[in-house]
């Protein structure tokens, strides 16, 4: 099969499955092993299923995939591919965990970081001066924010920053990092990649072979292992997320456009609305404008969280990427003094008529309370 002349919604259907063998399995089998014959160990050589997840990653981004146990077990691997002391600028809102990962590694010596508006290209790069890592989360968590992935990447490819890039919300259909010059792709495969709400599992994708082989020693030497359970849903996953995304990311336009109207909601962010700040950006070097969104309603925190309370199709609850639409409601980032009537929803794939009567009456319901 040549993958170079195959659309990518094809390759997340085909690729890892290995060679068409008469009477092989047509999906890569569970593989319940530790061990192997020949001396082979899971935590230091990987698994079949592992190895068949990773295959099918690193097609679809163009690289050397590596699992891990959770997206944030990815994120961890990456900054220990870091010298002592290096210098890091990361975003100065994002996803919590990753942030707080930056700063206990900040706080004990391990790194010395910098915060930045990394969708200020301009306060970036400035901020880049003489580091040796950049790491982007685009779009972001919760602002939905677009980083010039494009112009950062190509600034800093002749200093000696790497640059990281977390696409989950992206995922590799939408955005593929590697192709505009970064040295990490990192995904939580938990969200879009799984899609079913029911695994964890990280993965980072490089073009550096040795890269690569830190990636993995960081794997084996920390065990952030992922199960071959897990592997094995992720990959089944990944076969339907051309469909869940086309259909996710098709309701979250029309929703954020109705939203816009909606006397309750102060503002809506998502980068496929013209008016966004992020759109020109995300119509350049993305595929698509994703199935997550954010607004902002005209109201206090507590009307807000009861929104969340009175849906009835979306879900309350956290994390996103699932087949079921979620929402809950979120800080701008940690330490915002403003108002935290925030709320961020993960679409999908229920129909676009009841999501937004589900809405509606919920945003109705509190005004009239």
């Amino acid at each position: 099969m040549n993958d170079a002349a195959l659309h990518r919604s094809t390759l997340a259907i085909h690729a890892g499955r290995g060679p068409r063998t008469p009477g092989g399995p047509l999906n890569p089998p569970l593989t319940l092993a530790s061990s192997f014959h020949g001396g082979d160990y899971a935590r230091e050589q990987g698994t079949p299923v592992w190895e068949a997840f990773e295959e099918a990653i690193g097609t679809l981004e163009g690289g050397r995939s590596v699992s891990y146990a959770s997206g944030i077990g990815a994120s961890t691997a990456i900054v220990e591919t870091l010298p002592a002391a290096a210098k890091v600028v990361g975003p100065a809102a994002g996803y919590a965990w990753t942030r707080s990962l930056l700063r206990d590694r900040a706080d004990s010596g391990r790194i010395t970081l910098t915060e930045v508006d990394t969708s200020d290209t301009e306060a970036t790069l400035k901020a880049c001066e003489g580091a040796d890592l950049l790491w982007l989360e685009s779009p972001s968590n919760p602002m939905i924010e677009i980083a010039e992935l494009d112009r950062l990447c190509a600034e800093l490819r002749d200093r000696d920053t790497r640059v990281a890039v977390d696409s989950s919300f992206a995922t590799p259909l939408l955005q593929r990092p590697l192709e505009l010059g970064a040295d990490f792709s990192m995904h939580s495969a938990t969200k879009f990649i799984g899609g079913h709400s029911d695994l964890m599992l990280g993965v980072v994708t490089t073009r550096d072979e040795r890269l690569d082989a830190r990636l993995r020693h960081v794997r084996a030497q920390l065990g952030a292992t992922p199960g071959s359970l897990e592997s094995f849903l992720a990959l089944r996953g990944l076969r339907t997320l051309p469909l869940r995304i086309e259909t996710a990311q098709r309701t979250a336009l029309e929703l954020a456009r109705r939203l816009s109207n909606h006397p309750a909601v102060k503002a809506v962010h998502y980068a496929g609305l013209p008016t966004d700040p992020g759109h020109e950006r995300a119509k350049r070097f993305m595929d698509g404008f994703g199935a997550m969104l954010s607004i902002e309603l005209d109201t206090t925190p507590e009307a807000a969280e009861a929104v969340c309370r009175s849906v009835r199709v979306f879900t309350h609850a956290k994390s996103l990427g699932g087949i079921e639409s979620l929402i809950d409601r979120r800080a701008r980032y940690t330490g915002s003094s403003a108002p935290q009537t925030l709320l961020r929803l993960s679409i999908g794939c229920e129909h676009v008529e009841d999501l937004w009567n589900d809405l509606f009456h919920a945003l109705e319901q509190e005004n009239q309370s």
